[in-house]
């Protein structure tokens, strides 16, 4: 029911009961003063209910409001969540970038090495006659002309580390062998025949396994630091 029913309602019991009350009055004087006040009560509580909206009108304001609220706040929180996706999915492209640039580089470092190792070389393993033993001070010699100064203390400390200098150190248990460990020793054989017993043979092909696999000797030091092997 409407305000302007609500109303209409009032107005029209209101008049009813005056009517009632008068014709009333007439056969009963004694009660008519108590009757119109009764009417006059009621007509006025029918007009303070008609400022009031009706129950069924007010819930279903209500219940819109809510539903508003309701939306605004799942469109805040979608918006929300849209702007942190997109700044998280800007932020992996970023990092992804940055890790592809710093492996670059790290790419170009190990071949500017392994380029210097291989222009600083002065010798190759056949410009040393081949003797019947050789001392440490005389394979480190090999080892300083093969290797190259550049990158010689880098190849030192992973050989001191591996056999002490010795070119015919064997592990019994892995099978490595020689100066660098090789394993199998018989690897050695892409840079001689004669690898089980010169230093020179092992010392070229421990330097070519390190530019192969590290870039340079210091970068197979590095890695040897970092692991205890290589």
């Amino acid at each position: 029911m409407t305000r302007i029913s609500v109303r209409g309602f009032a107005v029209a019991s209101a008049t009813a009961v005056t009517t009632v009350g008068a014709v009333v009055g007439v056969a009963s004087g004694s009660q008519q003063g108590q009757t119109t006040n009764d009417v006059e009560a009621t007509a006025a509580d029918a007009t303070l209910l008609a400022d009031i909206p009706a129950g069924q009108q007010a819930q279903v304001q209500t219940a819109s409001l809510t539903q508003q609220a309701d939306s605004m706040s799942t469109a805040a929180h979608s918006e929300a969540k849209k702007s942190a996706e997109e700044a998280a999915r800007k932020q992996a492209a970023k990092d992804a970038a940055a890790k592809k640039e710093a492996a670059e580089k790290a790419a170009q470092a190990r071949e500017a090495k392994a380029a210097a190792s291989r222009s600083a070389s002065r010798a190759d393993a056949g410009d040393f006659a081949q003797k019947a033993s050789y001392s440490t001070s005389e394979v480190q010699s090999m080892a300083k002309q093969i290797v190259g100064s550049g990158q010689f203390q880098c190849f030192s400390e992973i050989v001191e580390r591996e056999s002490g200098w010795n070119y015919q150190a064997s592990n019994a248990s892995s099978g490595a062998y020689g100066l660098v460990q090789a394993l199998p020793g018989s690897k050695m054989a892409s840079a001689g025949a004669d690898w089980r017993t010169n230093p020179a043979t092992q010392i070229k092909w421990g330097l070519n396994y390190m530019n192969d696999r590290y870039g340079s000797p210091c970068g197979a030091w590095d890695f040897w630091q970092a692991n205890n092997w290589y």
